[in-house]
């Protein structure tokens, strides 16, 4: 029988920093071409791009063969968003723009089945139970699913005590772009306000004992926020990289 355990999920938990790429491009084939990297984690983000759950589900299959756990991010944290990613079989969910601890419990209760939540019960033909083919899923479901949530404006900062207090989230990612825009250095993350800002955030959510993420290209900072505790860190994004490399390809050939 496969192992459907969430490594993820149990390598954050403890405390084993997991290097991840960030997948823009809406397409299974450069998804897969993306997995035999065998980054420890992929991102697949439906929240800046026209990515939709069924490109999800084609994403899904094409990571399956390769050895990197997937985390879905929606566009926003609607619970019938969250509740059809769940089913596809998406096991770590990232949730933009989380700004209060309300918002964070009201997020638990999407990813749990009741009495401890609200997420509606149809595992039974659902590609996430493998069609009622595994029949201990709804038994581990709840502790299954690993919820990320993203403090990353000025009114999140604020609450990021509040919000790491809260039972269910399993950890905090700071979104370097917007918070660079939030504190006035649009389009620089790497300003030494974004910085310091960053830090006292990944200090707060150390403190809880939840585990700290951020995305940055700059493999400095990338070195820097692992060394202060990061424990998911996106190194790259797809569609930068394949920008980038057929540039300084064909610059190299340039007269």
């Amino acid at each position: 029988m496969p192992d459907y355990t969430n490594r993820f999920k149990k390598s954050l938990k403890a405390g084993e920093a997991n290097i991840g790429l960030w997948i823009s491009i809406p397409d299974p084939f450069t998804t897969e071409i993306c997995a035999t990297a065998e980054f420890d984690w992929m991102l697949l983000d439906g929240e800046h791009t026209p990515t939709d759950p069924l490109t999800i589900l084609s994403q899904l299959q094409a990571c399956a063969a390769y050895n990197t756990q997937v985390v879905a991010r929606p566009p926003i944290g609607q619970t019938h968003l969250i509740k059809q990613l769940l089913d596809l079989g998406v096991q770590n969910l990232l949730i933009p723009m989380v700004d209060t601890a309300e918002q964070a419990r009201e997020l638990v209760q999407a990813v749990r089945y009741p009495p401890h939540g609200i997420r509606g019960v149809g595992y039974g033909s659902a590609r996430v139970s493998r069609w009622d083919s595994r029949k201990d899923y709804v038994k581990i479901a709840n502790d299954d699913v690993c919820l990320l949530v993203q403090a990353e404006t000025a009114t999140g900062l604020s609450n990021l005590d509040e919000i790491c207090a809260v039972e269910g989230v399993d950890g905090v990612f700071l979104g370097p772009s917007d918070i660079s825009a939030a504190l006035g250095h649009l389009g620089n993350p790497g300003h030494a306000d974004v910085v310091a800002t960053i830090e006292k955030g990944i200090a707060t959510i150390l403190k809880h004992g939840k585990a700290a993420g951020i995305l940055t290209p700059d493999r400095t900072l990338a070195q820097h926020y692992l060394k202060l505790g990061c424990t998911f860190v996106a190194v790259g994004v797809d569609a930068r990289t394949l920008a980038l490399g057929v540039r300084e390809l064909r610059a190299a050939f340039k007269n």
